[in-house]
C-alpha cells in the first residue's frame, strides 16, 4: 500500500468515526447505512484505484461506472432496464478506447521496445495448459508470452541475461509468472483489464541489467518476482 492509498483509506476511516461518534452523541443525525450504501464497497476502492495504479486504470474506470450505475439505479435517479441496455456496450467502448490510447501514449518501455532488436524473441505459448521454463545457464535475449486460459513460468534467477532484454506477455483469462535474478531492474509497461500486474522486484541503482516489460492482461494476471 503506497503513502498515497494509506493516506485516502486514514481519511475515509476518520470520516466514518467522526459520524459514529457525532451521531452517538446526538450531535448528528446522519444516515451511514442508506439505500445502496453497499455499492460504495464498488466505487471507494477504484476510486482510490485511480490514484494508486501506475499504469492502466481502465479496470478502475469500469468498477467506478458500474458502482456508480448500481447506485443511482437503487436511488431511483435512473431507470434499471437503461442500464441493462446500455452497461455491456459502454464497458465494451472503454476497453477499446483503453487499448487504442495506451498503445499511443509513449513512454520509456515503449521506446525501448522500438530500439531493441526483437528479431528471434523465443515464442512460449500456453493455451489450456501449463508451461514451466527454466533458463539455468542459458543466454536470455527476450521472449513473447502468451497465455490463453493457462498459465506460463518463465524462471530467469540462473539465466545469462544481456545488459538489456524485452519481455512482451499477454495473459487472457490466464496467469503469468517471471521469476528474475536479483541483479536487474524492471520497467513495465502494462494494459490490465479485469486484471493486474504485481511487481514485486525493486529497482536499484546498482543494478546495470534491465528487462522492459509490456504486458497485456484481459481476466488475467503478470506476477514478477
Amino acid at each position: 500500500m503506497n503513502q498515497l492509498n494509506k493516506v485516502m483509506w486514514g481519511l475515509i476511516f476518520i470520516l466514518l468515526g467522526l459520524i459514529l461518534g457525532t451521531n452517538a452523541l446526538g450531535l448528528t443525525n446522519i444516515e451511514i447505512f442508506f439505500n445502496g450504501w453497499w455499492t460504495l464497497f464498488i466505487i471507494i476502492p477504484n476510486f482510490i484505484g485511480l490514484f494508486k495504479n501506475k499504469g492502466d486504470i481502465t479496470g478502475n474506470i469500469i468498477g467506478l461506472l458500474i458502482g456508480s450505475i448500481l447506485l443511482l439505479s437503487v436511488r431511483g435517479i435512473i431507470d434499471f432496464e437503461i442500464i441493462g441496455i446500455l452497461i455491456i456496450p459502454s464497458i465494451f467502448i472503454i476497453i477499446g478506447l483503453s487499448i487504442i490510447f495506451n498503445n499511443v501514449i509513449k513512454n520509456k518501455v515503449t521506446e525501448k521496445f522500438k530500439t531493441i532488436n526483437k528479431d528471434g524473441l523465443e515464442s512460449i505459448v500456453a493455451t489450456f495448459a501449463e508451461q514451466k521454463i527454466d533458463k539455468d545457464n542459458e543466454k536470455f535475449s527476450g521472449a513473447n508470452l502468451d497465455a490463453v486460459f493457462g498459465s506460463i513460468i518463465l524462471d530467469l534467477t540462473k539465466a545469462d541475461i544481456d545488459k538489456e532484454t524485452i519481455i512482451k506477455t499477454s495473459s487472457v483469462f490466464a496467469g503469468i509468472k517471471i521469476i528474475v535474478p536479483s541483479d536487474v531492474n524492471i520497467k513495465i509497461k502494462s494494459t490490465p483489464i479485469f486484471g493486474g500486474v504485481s511487481n514485486k522486484i525493486p529497482n536499484k541503482t546498482t543494478n546495470k541489467k534491465t528487462i522492459y516489460i509490456e504486458s497485456f492482461c484481459l481476466f488475467g494476471g503478470l506476477d514478477i518476482k
